[in-house]
């Protein structure tokens, strides 16, 4: 397992008051390691960083990862061990209003991440985060492999892809030099749902929504195919890709990047997610006539990771779907017992187990 590499390390998460950078900030807690975050803001409300009292058990340092000055700042006053980079402008209808901010954030801001360790060139291990969305998207079903051509059609995307050139810039320029004291690599993953996320235009905080309000929900495209995973699922391939940057591994994947995803099999439509989240939900097809790009079926090939990793995922849908439901309605049962914080270290609990009884490598 993770416990012992991870303990006392002291871990910098940038991006820490998100959905999935409150989940990692938890479970490395958990893992004995001294966390620290840094963040633009609280991006939701209610947010997960503050319904499990995250803000009172890290030190957050809130400033812009736009500016360079402040990220060096930062990264010197934490002297991290290892950091976890997972910060962006995440939604793809925003991206269109603000396409911008959009590049600032995921691209120059990224970018500043990695100019900074450049510039400090302290013995860090970095993984870099960012997104399924990278590639050119052609709607095949075997799904797209780490090689494939990268090319963003939305801003969001294209931000991404942008952040992913980067990345091979800087590697091959500066973190594969004999002197550079980096050790770095990027995980590429997406269509996350878990408890806490209660972003806008995201299916489940949708979903949740529609249930508290009793109302309709509206959906732009039911028919479309995710590769729907738990937010643990991810986080689980990040958490590996810093130990083996630490070990003898490290030459095998060091400046390199892995999907991390679903089998092919739990593919789903949107609405099939829906049905199986709550099959009493009433639902409405959006009568909008503006024209977004949004392509129909998304899918990964994480063989990568699974070969050079030895990762694999946990969940099956089902379980995913459970897992998920049930956080939520802990946070809105009045009479709880068990506080969200608590609830999650629960729900960590319970993943490693059930790697644990499938015998997956990782777990081990």
């Amino acid at each position: 397992m993770f416990e012992n590499f991870y303990r006392n390390k002291r871990v910098l998460i940038i991006g820490n008051t998100g959905f999935k950078g409150t989940w990692l900030s938890i479970w490395l807690l958990h893992l004995g390691a001294k966390v620290y975050g840094f963040s633009k803001n609280i991006p939701t409300k209610p947010s997960m960083y503050k319904s499990t009292s995250l803000d009172k058990k890290i030190k957050t340092y809130f400033s812009n990862i736009n500016n360079l000055h402040s990220v060096i700042k930062i990264i010197n006053k934490v002297k991290p061990n290892l950091i976890f980079h997972l910060a962006a402008q995440p939604l793809v209808l925003k991206s269109y209003k603000n396409p911008i901010e959009t590049f600032q954030t995921n691209s120059l801001g990224f970018a500043n991440i990695l100019e900074a360790l450049r510039v400090l060139n302290k013995p860090i291990t970095t993984v870099m985060i960012t997104s399924d969305k990278v590639y050119r998207n052609d709607e095949r079903q075997k799904g797209y492999k780490e090689d494939d051509i990268l090319h963003g059609i939305d801003p969001y995307s294209a931000s991404k892809s942008c952040s992913e050139i980067i990345f091979s810039s800087y590697v091959n320029s500066y973190f594969k030099k004999k002197k550079t004291k980096i050790k770095i690599a990027s995980g590429r993953a997406g269509n996350v749902i878990g408890g806490g996320d209660w972003a806008d235009n995201r299916i489940v905080p949708d979903i949740v929504r529609s249930k508290i309000l009793k109302k309709k929900l509206t959906l732009k495209n039911p028919k479309s195919t995710r590769p729907w995973q738990h937010v643990l699922e991810p986080l689980s391939g990040y958490l590996l890709l810093g130990k083996i940057l630490n070990s003898k591994k490290r030459k095998i994947i060091d400046g390199d990047s892995f999907n991390f995803g679903p089998p092919f099999n739990q593919n789903k439509t949107v609405m099939e997610l829906i049905k199986k989240y709550d099959d009493k939900l009433l639902v409405k097809k959006s009568k909008s006539k503006r024209k977004i790009y949004e392509a129909k079926l998304l899918s990964l090939n994480c063989q990568k990771a699974k070969k050079t990793l030895n990762w694999n995922p946990v969940l099956n849908f089902n379980q995913l779907v459970d897992f998920t439901s049930s956080w939520y309605k802990n946070y809105y049962n009045k009479t709880k017992s068990i506080s969200s914080y608590k609830f999650s270290i629960d729900q960590i609990n319970q993943y490693q187990m059930i790697a644990k009884k499938k015998k997956i490598q990782w777990a081990k």
